[in-house]
């Protein structure tokens, strides 16, 4: 059986195709990234890459090109498919945490667990231990305005692992994060990929971030090339 998570096979993706002001953003890119990789992915701002990820985790299709998730293509795959697949494989770590405010720390963790037929005992206890991992034992009935904004991003870490992801994709994830606090997230989230097999790719401009990971990947002119 294969060890490859993710693999993409030429990627292109063009908006107002045939205009004059036509933008060819993703030109033949392609990446494989296997069980237990962290991969950085490296690339100035406007070249792509929150559009690669968007392709990569199934909330874009790209004009042409393989999307490989699990063994599963889901290039072309239908809308409710790539929902589940979305919702069973994928895991996404935006910089901002897009929490729902209404809700507690654990309530947020706990809504994609239960979305995706876990029992309220088992999302709980989920809720608990990743919170546990990354420092917010006590913030667990805190909602996020009353979490400071480095709290308010490892719940969103946290919600983002929640259902067990195959593949963990993130943008800037610690972007707002101040040098600890990013130590410690980042800390956590290479133990959680080595420990469960997760793959993961992860967007940074942070140069001292992307060393730490197991390879770069640059996304120059449309393609991926190793960095």
């Amino acid at each position: 059986m294969s060890d490859a998570v993710l693999r993409l096979e030429g990627i292109e993706k063009v908006y107002n195709p045939g205009h004059p002001n036509e933008v060819r953003v993703l030109r033949g890119a392609e990446a494989r990234i296997d069980r237990g990789e962290v991969v950085a992915l490296v690339a100035p701002s406007g070249a792509g890459k929150s559009t690669l990820l968007h392709i990569a985790g199934l909330l874009d299709t790209p004009d042409a090109g393989l999307v490989e998730i699990g063994g599963q293509d889901l290039s072309r795959a239908p809308d409710r498919a790539r929902t589940a697949a979305r919702r069973e494989m994928v895991g996404f770590i935006y910089q901002f945490h897009h929490l729902l405010p209404e809700f507690t720390a654990a309530e947020n963790i706990l809504l994609p667990q239960l979305a995706n037929g876990a029992s309220m005992a088992e999302a709980e206890a989920r809720a608990r231990d990743l919170l546990g991992a990354v420092g917010l034992s006590a913030r667990l009935d805190h909602r996020p305005a009353a979490l400071s904004g480095g709290e308010q991003q490892r719940v969103a870490f946290c919600r983002a692992l929640a259902n067990g992801p195959r593949l963990l994709l993130a943008d800037e994830p610690t972007g707002n994060l101040d040098p600890e606090t990013s130590d410690t997230v980042f800390d956590t989230l290479m133990e959680l990929v080595r420990e469960t097999g997760m793959a993961a790719l992860i967007a940074t401009h942070n140069p001292e971030l992307a060393a730490r990971m197991d390879r770069r990947l640059k996304l120059e002119g449309g393609v991926l090339v190793a960095g």
